[in-house]
């Protein structure tokens, strides 16, 4: 594949009509990373992506891949490729011959279009399937070919619109170590618009949270999920509680809370659910101020001291396990 550049977008915004979709959104993703745009239905992240794709116009500010301005360039002359949420295969074309479409647009001859293909096909483990059609492939399988047709151009960047969306929950997970494993061997940037939050923690080094138009937060996944810095990443992200205490709200990891004797600890509570899921149980407990917390326990630490429904409960938490939260 080709050198790896920086994309970086520039106070980038998408109106329709009255309607501003992306609201002057600035981020810079580092070269050769897995980056997931993550968000709620409606927050502005395919239009980013599409922006960036060239799929979409820029109504203001700038896109540059490598320091040069990609904004208004049509797509095939960007090095950027995409990846459509419904794989877009040609129904009457053999597997290769859709991998090898965009060569054959640009006038290469047959020969070397079979070549590279085949080079592409091998890539995503399709060999054996090069002449079969879109419709005789599993989902699975058609998501690879879609991938090899994408990646023929040798982009810079490949953008993946909820790649994963229509598949079922095993292959979905199988296909995410793919994918993870695709862009390591490559090299190059991905950018993966999701709205699962399990998908962009399995996949992503970089996530850029979305909310009604703008970024809410962004940065390395680990540091975004130890920290976040509002209540709508720290609830959309899962596995936080969002609690009002005297001095402010504060988000604290479900697993970092611990469950003492009642009228031993901070904050007391009473057990409202408990709900096994295997290697751990959730328990659920409303405490003051009309909130309610969840707390998850190893199956071991759980079934050694069995709580219940309507049990009163303390729970506790090491101090830099809370957060305090903008808002």
């Amino acid at each position: 594949m080709s050198r790896t550049l920086d994309l970086e977008l520039i106070s980038l915004t998408k109106r329709y009509g009255d309607t501003v979709a992306v609201d002057a959104i600035s981020y810079h993703f580092t070269a050769g990373t897995y980056a997931c745009l993550l968000g709620p239905s409606g927050c502005g992240k395919s239009s980013t992506l599409r922006m960036i794709a060239g799929h979409e116009a820029v109504s203001d500010g700038a896109i540059t891949l490598g320091g040069r301005d990609i904004s208004h360039l049509p797509p095939a002359k960007r090095g950027t490729a995409m990846m459509f949420q419904n794989y877009a295969l040609f129904p009457h074309l053999t597997v290769r011959d859709n991998v090898g479409f965009s060569l054959k647009m640009q006038g290469i001859d047959a020969a070397k279009q079979r070549t590279r293909a085949g080079e592409m096909l091998e890539l995503v483990d399709m060999t054996a399937l090069a002449d079969r059609l879109p419709a005789q492939l599993s989902g699975g399988q058609q998501q690879r070919a879609a991938l090899a047709r994408a990646l023929i151009t040798e982009p810079e960047v490949l953008l993946l619109d909820e790649p994963l969306s229509a598949l079922d929950p095993f292959l979905r997970v199988r296909m995410r170590t793919e994918l993870k494993k695709l862009q390591r061997e490559l090299g190059i940037t991905f950018v993966h618009v999701t709205h699962g939050q399990d998908e962009a923690l399995a996949l992503a080094d970089e996530i850029v949270v979305m909310n009604a138009a703008k970024i809410e937060q962004a940065g390395k996944t680990r540091a975004v999920f130890d920290a976040p810095q509002t209540a709508f990443v720290a609830r959309f992200l899962g596995s936080h509680n969002v609690v009002s205490m005297p001095g402010g709200m504060v988000a604290i990891r479900s697993d970092a809370l611990r469950i003492t004797p009642a009228g031993t600890a901070r904050l007391p509570g009473t057990i409202t659910s408990i709900e096994y899921q295997g290697t751990h149980v959730a328990l659920t407990a409303a405490v003051p101020g009309d909130q309610e917390v969840t707390a998850v326990l190893s199956d071991r630490d759980f079934f050694d001291d069995p709580k219940n429904p309507g049990e009163a409960i303390g729970l506790d938490w090491e101090a830099e396990a809370a957060h305090a939260l903008a808002g």
